[in-house]
């Protein structure tokens, strides 16, 4: 079914506007999926807050022109899916959310991902998966802040138990 030029010019207009307010985005391959497993894949990303498009791949390079995600144009070929993490909280959503599909589902297959300018091309896809969360990052900035305080109770508490121990 052909698109009308109004039509095209929607979904251009639709995706730039998500990408233009994204972190970061997700580009793959999703031939040989069924159905089912796109919607299973589009309900998981709801309840992550990802944003994920299936688009003509010359719309998804106009979409991207003036964005930081023009760097991702070379990987827009053959049937493309895209996610994008929207939420300043886990910034790192869409590329997890896309790992942990393909690891599931065989014929979907990573093509690459950008985040702060650069490009990550297959594999290193990882990279951005694993950026923490706000909620981890915040836990893990807690634990090195308090790791030096632990250390220093640790250490008085051992310094007032020698001392009992020198003077009985």
């Amino acid at each position: 079914m052909a698109l009308l030029i109004e039509d095209k010019k929607q979904i251009v207009a639709e995706v730039n506007e998500v990408a233009s307010s994204a972190f970061a985005a997700v580009v793959a391959d999703y031939q040989g999926l069924t159905v089912e497993q796109l919607t299973t894949l589009r309900v998981e990303a709801r309840k992550l807050g990802v944003k994920t498009r299936i688009v003509r791949n010359t719309l998804a390079k106009r979409a991207f022109e003036g964005t930081q995600f023009s760097i991702l144009d070379e990987n827009l070929v053959g049937p493309t899916i895209l996610g994008f993490s929207t939420s300043e909280d886990d910034m790192g959503a869409a590329a997890r959310l896309f790992e942990d599909f393909a690891k599931t589902n065989k014929a979907f297959e990573l093509k690459a991902a950008a985040f702060d300018g650069k490009v990550y091309q297959g594999a290193e896809v990882s990279v951005i998966a694993n950026l923490p969360n706000q909620e981890k990052a915040l836990t893990m900035l807690a634990n090195v802040l308090q790791a030096p305080i632990s250390k220093l109770g640790r250490l008085i508490t051992a310094l007032k138990e020698k001392n009992e121990q020198e003077a009985a």
